[in-house]
């Protein structure tokens, strides 16, 4: 208990990662905390919800907690009520945001992302399915060629021109500075799960026959010119990450596995810095292996094949497996999701589990560990 405890509560050191940091030198430890959309903000500025919820998560004792996918674009929204970083009142409002998460002492990271075939939605829990055309909240997807995803999201999306690729790109940069000024210190591009930089990356998607489609070269432009883009404008002591869907479980997953490791390998050339590893979810008839610690070997491998550090998610089952994962060497740290929601204190309940000394100061503030020390 004690030695793998030791490892997991270790100090990530940021230096680890491809470039040298600033004034961002350890995660407290290496819990992260996932983006996850909430489906609160109003014409994608941040409220109450978010400022309540994320100065939680910071001091609940995550190492890292990363803001939920930020649209760049009005039309880059999953649904109406997605947060956005496209203008000055979306970032104003981030602004109390990210202070309120480093004041608790954890670093502050947001991911940005276009829905690509994917927007125009309704919230998961109004009915998770294409605003029909015409209906209020309802705009016109874009993305690579006009295929919808099928099943509860069939619309047909507008094919993008070259023009449509470069001002989406540029719309990405404005986000990532826009970033910067209010105070993010970790950076994470959304490339999985279906939305915009999926739907060029994956065959399903992308029918283009110009230099953004067909071989794995072309359709992987997109991602590299828009991880450029970034990284153009990001500063180079702090990092830049992306969230990559490496696998779809749907029988051809050997290729698209070995494919993404070769794009992986050419975005750390470019500047990536770390990569969290996840699925494509470009088709609603993968037949995903849901279980304890789905990605973990997957993640493993992927890290050790493009020496990137990094880590994954998806039913990571408990702190000990948590643990052992980084432990054994195959993630560098772990971001977790659903067990915040439900209670986000689980940095200090893993480090009570996992038999750390002095949990609750190594956790929470001041306020909480004091009476969970003192009484036992």
């Amino acid at each position: 208990m004690r030695e793998i405890s030791t490892r997991f509560w270790v100090n990530l050191r940021i230096e680890s990662m491809a470039r040298a940091i600033a004034n961002l030198d350890t995660l407290r430890n290496r819990i992260a905390v996932s983006p996850m959309c909430q489906y609160m903000s109003d014409q994608g500025v941040a409220t109450e919800w978010h400022r309540t919820h994320y100065s939680a998560l910071a001091r609940g004792g995550s190492g890292l907690v990363v803001v939920e996918a930020t649209a760049v674009s009005p039309e880059g929204r999953i649904s109406w009520a997605d947060a956005g970083l496209w203008n000055d009142e979306q970032a104003a409002a981030l602004e109390p945001i990210v202070r309120e998460i480093k004041r608790a002492g954890a670093i502050a990271g947001i991911q940005l992302a276009h829905a690509g075939r994917k927007a125009s939605a309704n919230r998961p829990w109004e009915g998770d399915d294409h605003i029909p055309e015409g209906k209020p909240n309802s705009w016109t997807p874009i993305a690579p060629s006009a295929v919808a995803f099928g099943a509860n999201l069939p619309r047909v999306p507008d094919a993008m021109s070259v023009e449509d690729i470069h001002r989406v790109q540029s719309d990405m940069a404005q986000a990532v500075r826009r970033a910067k000024d209010i105070g993010f210190d970790w950076l994470q591009l959304h490339f999985a799960h279906g939305y915009l930089a999926q739907n060029f990356w994956s065959c399903k998607s992308n029918k283009r026959t110009d230099q953004y489609g067909g071989s794995a070269e072309n359709r992987g432009r997109y991602l590299l010119e828009t991880l450029a883009k970034a990284r153009s404008v990001w500063p180079e002591n702090l990092p830049l990450t992306a969230r990559m869907g490496v696998i779809d479980f749907d029988g051809n997953d050997e290729q698209m596995l070995g494919e993404s490791i070769d794009l992986l390998r050419q975005m750390k050339r470019e500047g990536l810095d770390s990569v969290d590893i996840s699925m494509g979810f470009n088709s609603p008839d993968a037949n995903i292996p849901w279980g304890p610690n789905l990605l973990e070997d997957i993640a493993a491998k992927v890290l050790r094949e493009t020496q990137l550090p990094g880590s994954t998610s998806w039913f990571i089952d408990g702190p000990s497996s948590a643990d052992r994962m980084v432990r054994e060497g195959k993630v560098d740290f772990v971001m977790i999701g659903r067990p915040l929601l439900s209670d986000p204190h689980w940095p200090y309940h893993a480090a009570k589990e996992l038999g750390v000394p002095e949990a609750a100061w190594k956790t929470l503030p001041a306020p909480y560990a004091h009476w969970l020390a003192r009484y036992r």
